[in-house]
């Protein structure tokens, strides 16, 4: 390894752009090279002139959702590619050693959004947002600003360095200096990353904030016992898996729960990893972005950050992606791994104005003071990392000068260790076990055409109707055309946000004609959530808004005289009087008390309220199965 001084010393004079980031405790890599800006993903140039693959460490700003057709408050920030010419590893404890450690200082600090104000936009969010239906989970940012008068390149090796020296847990810690913009952080959570065709994706929510002389067992076991930040997990699993499931063959499979512990704050979190074939470029747009920092279903998710958000987000919650080139891959896989931690925990310098984004997960249980906490929380957390604001005092140990001991793991506590295991008893086996394929497919050598209502849930229903033996198509509601609706042999009308009663925005007026034209033709039709809602609709059944939205809930219904453990993301029902089994030709399974109906089947159809593909669907598979069957005896008969 190189001796980290002459190294450093000349970045800072020549003006260079460069990268410095910690993946493990014992190194630090530095990387050098010449900087262009592209316009796409696919764009990124992972092969030089010459055809031979080459290492790219590129910025991606959230902006890139514009690639998936998603909104966004476009800021012009640039995909921005260090194509690496030089690598160097240095070992930690030398590089530390070499680095400035003079205090940045800061001036005219504070939130760009006032305390109050962001309150009033969590309540508008749970009102109108979560409360129309438009979504189950949702994070809205706000930016820590400050002024610095420092030069921008010794001020990122500081913040590096302190770092390096003050936070633990991160996945990435990282400086990356170019043309007029710096990023320095300590990202705890990796996006997407691929090696060798294994997809891993960490999805990372509840966020616990250790009191002052730290975290307890007695203290994170009451945030792991916290309802809130149960589901808010659950939930952000979910949406990540319906990225693994567009990506990966074998729809991808969850390991956790685990700790995440950092300095100041306390994480819960799981892994999911899968087998792809796809170009990492491709996996990184299908993965765009993490719905622990946007929120779900993603696409409206990104209409609400543009709704609530009056700024643009820059880089805040887009990617550092390193695609580092394989060594002899076989013919036809992807010549280049990739490893793309989230840009969370970051600080920005540009044109002397340091800013530190950070969000709230909002969620139908969310405290709005509690959510302007989490966010003081974790600007506090950076802040305090990098030596800008002054960090808690470590707890005493008998006396003032007496030396503190590490402090144990708290995953390691047979008590935290089992309440995190327990979360596990209400999810899904399919999602937690591997999936074997060929062991029993009921349906094999039958088609199924899913529309998509736009929730990306569809990507896990079709990896769930596949594992059953279906040969899946997945087709937009704005693309799927007259002739597919009538002439498939299953059609499957998927979820999707929004109110089923809103005749005027078009996403519901198609999906309304796609479901009543195929109720028409008795054909077989399987229709969930929001198209369970709409065929309901057309049986003449009344829809109304719940007085509190099923978002995240796992609730045990009946599905004709079948007890089933199905998880809910609704908003709206569909409701009969207490009692109702028929309305026309169609059964009802409904609850006996609140008349909310859960499932309907008549002739040639079949549908559920709840997403029998989610985590927390425990008899999901078994059910989805029934209902399948269902529908194509009926047409039949």
């Amino acid at each position: 390894m190189s001796s980290p001084a002459p190294s450093l010393a000349s970045l800072v004079a020549s003006g260079a752009p460069f990268a410095l980031i910690a993946r493990d405790a014992d190194t630090v890599e530095l990387l050098t090279g010449d900087v262009v800006d592209v316009e796409l993903l696919g764009d990124i140039p992972l092969t030089a002139e010459d055809g031979t693959p080459r290492e790219v460490l590129a910025l991606v700003p959230f902006r890139q959702v514009r690639e998936r057709g998603f909104v966004c408050h476009d800021d012009g920030a640039p995909l921005r590619c260090l194509l690496v010419d030089e690598h160097i590893l240095f070992p930690r404890a030398e590089l530390l050693g070499a680095l400035p450690d003079a205090p940045v200082a800061l001036a005219d600090a504070g939130f760009d959004i006032a305390d109050e104000d962001y309150a009033e936009i969590v309540r508008r969010v749970i009102a109108d947002e979560i409360g129309r239906g438009e979504g189950a989970n949702f994070v809205i940012r706000r930016d820590f600003t400050a002024s610095v008068d420092a030069d921008p390149r010794v001020a990122a090796l500081t913040w590096f360095r302190a770092l390096l020296e003050h936070e633990r847990g991160s996945y990435w810690t990282f400086a990356i200096v170019t043309d007029g913009h710096v990023a320095v952080g300590a990202s705890p959570e990796a996006h997407v990353s691929t090696e060798e065709g294994v997809v891993t994706m960490n999805p990372i929510s509840g966020t616990f904030r250790h009191p002052r002389g730290g975290a307890t067992v007695a203290t994170l076991s009451e945030f792991l016992e916290s309802t809130k930040e149960t589901e808010e997990l659950f939930m952000v699993v979910d949406e990540e898996l319906k990225m693994m499931s567009a990506v990966c063959s074998d729809g991808g499979r969850i390991t956790g729960p685990r700790l995440k512990e950092m300095s100041r704050l306390t994480h819960t979190e799981y892994v999911l990893r899968g087998r792809s074939r796809l170009d990492p470029r491709d996996i990184l747009r299908e993965t765009m972005f993490a719905p622990t920092v946007t929120g779900s279903p993603m696409q409206n998710a990104c209409t609400v950050i543009a709704r609530h958000e009056t700024s643009p987000r820059g880089y805040y919650s887009g990617v550092a992606a390193l695609f580092t080139p394989r060594t002899g891959p076989s013919a036809g896989e992807p010549t280049h791994d990739l490893d793309a931690p989230i840009l969370i925990r970051t600080a920005y310098l540009v044109d002397g104005a340091l800013r530190v984004p950070v969000g709230a997960t909002l969620v139908r249980h969310s405290d709005p003071y509690g959510e302007v906490g989490e966010t003081h929380g974790k600007a506090a957390g950076v802040l305090g990392a990098i030596g800008a604001v002054p960090r808690d005092a470590p707890p005493a140990a008998g006396d003032d000068d007496a030396p503190v001991a590490p402090r144990p793991r708290l995953a390691d506590d047979p008590d935290v260790a089992a309440l995190l295991a327990s979360r596990n008893s209400r999810l899904a086996e399919f999602w937690l076990n591997p999936q074997h394929t060929g062991e029993r497919e009921p349906f094999a050598g039958r088609r199924a055409l899913v529309v998509d209502a736009e929730d990306r849930f569809t990507t896990m229903l079709a990896h769930q109707l596949r594992h059953l033996g279906l040969d899946v198509t997945i087709v937009p509601w704005h693309a799927v055309a007259d002739e597919e609706v009538v002439g498939a042999e299953l059609l499957v009308c998927g979820p999707g946000p929004g109110d089923p009663r809103d005749a005027g925005n078009p996403r519901i007026a198609r999906m309304r004609e796609v479901v009543s034209t195929r109720r028409a033709s008795g054909r077989p039709l399987l229709a969930v959530c929001l198209s369970h809602q709409i065929l309901a609709d057309g049986l003449g059944i009344d829809l109304t808004p719940l007085e509190r939205p099923h978002q995240g809930v796992q609730l045990s219904v009946d599905v004709f005289g079948d007890p089933a453990s199905i998880g809910f993301y609704n908003t709206f029902t569909a409701s009969v009087p207490p009692g109702t089994v028929r309305v026309g030709d169609a059964e009802i399974s409904a609850d006996p008390v609140s008349g909310a109906v859960s499932a309907l089947r008549g002739p040639g159809f079949a549908s559920v309220q709840g997403h029998l593909e989610s985590i927390l669907s425990r008899d999901g598979l078994r059910t989805l199965e029934r209902l399948v069957a269902e529908a194509f005896t009926r047409a039949e008969a």
